[in-house]
């Protein structure tokens, strides 16, 4: 079965946040960590993963993407801070 991941990149904590999916979080934070994709990741430094979701369906994580792409910042500040108060990068956890 095939998983696919919604997640949030931060520059910091509370900076500039990204939120995407995937079906290979490990391949696709590396991208955006050693800036190999262009953009806004690139442009604004932001490749800390902070948050992550594993969805079984590609349309359910799509549709959760663009969901939390129209949330206030408050909110997906909340959503981050309930798993990860600290935003510690969560990559070296997922590697």
């Amino acid at each position: 079965m095939n998983q696919y991941y919604l997640y949030i990149l931060a520059s910091r904590r509370y900076g500039t946040l990204y939120t995407g999916v995937t079906s290979d979080i490990v391949k696709r934070v590396y991208e955006h960590k050693e800036k190999i994709l262009e953009g806004f990741s690139k442009e604004y430094d932001v490749i800390r993963l902070v948050y992550y979701e594993i969805h079984n369906d590609v349309t359910e994580a799509i549709i959760r993407e663009k969901r939390i792409k129209r949330w206030h910042r408050d909110w997906k500040i909340s959503l981050i801070e309930k798993d990860n108060p600290d935003w510690i990068d969560l990559y070296p956890l997922i590697t």
